[in-house]
């Protein structure tokens, strides 16, 4: 393998340079040829990078990003009541990571850290996305049109790109996915649908909401999820010359909890909602079984990137019957920054080059997919992002995590009312402090919350008090990284 690979680089550079000089130069050529090969086949050897990276220079890419699904929601991550075949498939040929954290535990940021790999102040987006009407009178317009989106990353590279499922990152034309980098856009442009309706009905009027690009679409009673599978297999086909960048964006197991019949019999002895909510959890499984299926039919699975995680935990707000999600040893919910509002599953495939069946366990962030998508299909990748790119740790367990200090802040700039947190280490301090409690009666905590990770992964124990050097490290730490996001962004 090795030999054939030297072999394609030399006179693959060969036979695309030789044309230009004439007879009389061809040996010169010949000898600056040889030269610039040898030194870069030493140099792939001496890095340790000669592998199928070198060769898959533009590999298709499919980020999957479900919504509402919790913590360990999956069986990979400890859900012993739920079937999830295809997801666990994804982290048995792939990597899964076990401290993975969300930008935000609300939907707008955390896609908008995604898209841009940076933190979503950094990005100008401090909470969800208004309904339109709202957002005429508030200003708030969703993700600013100055962000680099990853879709805008990719298309300079000759990349086909498409978001299949949901937006929820602004509704102006400037702001909509077309608008944006994608080149087809197929899905709802609001926080959330109902599947058979296609139907926003979260904050009233109802109003349809289901497009192809800028055309309102109509497919009653057929299911979301059926819809965007056979879209996305579409995408797959519609250009052969070109690679392919897909965001496909689920509702699921977002509420409404609507899984198909087959799935509400499979789990009709769990307890409501969990009975509810583990059909939706299933029913995107298969969804994604189906995909996965296709890109093994079509020959082309060796040659994509599969990116999987969850926008943020679970939620236990009442259209979604106060819960259904688990998010196992961790505290928190859907809207909070304890850990089980922001820490999620999250899993790379790309056969050949990340390894199979691996587990990861050092601390990353949801915008470093940016720059790892970046250096996977060499594309150009600004400098000034909070992300990194995890090849270093995929490729080697022991790397020590790419970040040493973690932010978050949603809401608002201004600190003095918004949830924000900083890690460091095991060590974790969350200010502004909330926990959703669904039907429960309301859980009053204190401004200042810190904890040790290691010593107590269920954050049951403030040690603010009894550690007041380690929470003014961090409280310095965090002042620190607001005053210059602050700065940057004007605020």
């Amino acid at each position: 393998m090795v030999i054939s690979l030297c072999k394609f680089i030399f006179f693959s550079t060969f036979r695309q340079r030789l044309y230009l000089y004439n007879s009389s130069n061809q040996m010169s050529v010949i000898k600056k040829l040889i030269s610039i090969n040898v030194g870069l086949l030493f140099l792939f050897f001496q890095q340790g990078v000669f592998s199928q990276t070198s060769v898959k220079s533009q590999p298709n890419v499919i980020v999957i990003m479900t919504d509402d699904q919790g913590s360990i929601d999956l069986n990979s991550y400890g859900a012993t009541d739920l079937h999830t075949p295809n997801m666990d498939r994804l982290a048995k040929e792939g990597v899964r990571f076990t401290q993975f954290y969300a930008g935000a535990p609300v939907c707008s940021p955390s896609r908008a850290a995604l898209l841009t790999g940076k933190t979503n102040l950094r990005a100008g987006l401090e909470g969800n996305v208004p309904i339109p009407e709202r957002a005429e009178k508030s200003g708030e317009h969703g993700l600013p049109t100055d962000q680099v989106t990853m879709a805008e990353m990719l298309k300079p590279n000759g990349y086909y790109t498409a978001l299949i499922g949901k937006w929820h990152l602004g509704h102006r034309e400037q702001n909509l996915p077309n608008g944006q980098g994608f080149d087809y856009f197929f899905g709802h442009q609001r926080g959330c649908i109902d599947n058979y309706s296609h139907t926003f009905y979260w904050d009233g009027p109802n109003k349809h909401d289901l497009y192809r690009n800028s055309e309102e679409v109509y497919y009653n009673g057929a299911h979301f999820s059926d819809l965007m599978v056979e879209e996305v297999k579409q995408v797959i086909n519609h250009r052969q010359d070109k690679p392919f960048f897909i965001y496909w964006a689920f509702n699921a197991p977002h509420y409404p909890y609507q899984g198909n019949t087959k799935w509400l019999d499979h789990y009709k002895d769990l307890p409501t909602p969990r009975k509810e909510y583990a059909a939706f959890v299933s029913n995107t499984d298969e969804k994604i079984g189906n995909v996965l299926d296709y890109l093994d039919q079509m020959g082309l699975a060796d040659n994509t990137i599969v990116i999987f995680q969850s926008d943020h935990g679970h939620s236990l707000e009442e259209r979604a019957f106060w819960g259904g999600g688990n998010a196992g040893p961790y505290r928190g919910s859907k809207f909070s920054l304890f850990e089980g509002g922001i820490r999620v599953p999250a899993i790379i495939r790309y056969p050949g080059v990340v390894p199979a069946n691996q587990v990861r366990d050092q601390v990353v962030m949801e915008m470093d997919w940016f720059s790892t998508i970046g250096e996977l299909t060499n594309s150009k990748v600004a400098g000034d992002l909070d992300g990194r790119s995890l090849m270093p740790i995929i490729l080697d367990d022991k790397k020590e995590s790419l970040h040493e200090v973690v932010n978050w802040q949603f809401g608002d700039y201004d600190d003095e009312t918004a949830q924000w947190a900083v890690r460091k280490g095991p060590w974790k301090l969350i200010g502004n402090v909330n926990e959703p409690s669904g039907s429960g009666p309301k859980i009053n905590l204190e401004k200042l919350f810190l904890v040790n990770l290691d010593n107590d992964i269920s954050e049951k124990n403030n040690l603010a008090k009894s550690n007041p050097k380690k929470m003014n490290e961090l409280l310095k730490l965090h002042n620190s990284w607001i005053k210059s996001v602050r700065s940057e962004m004007k605020q």
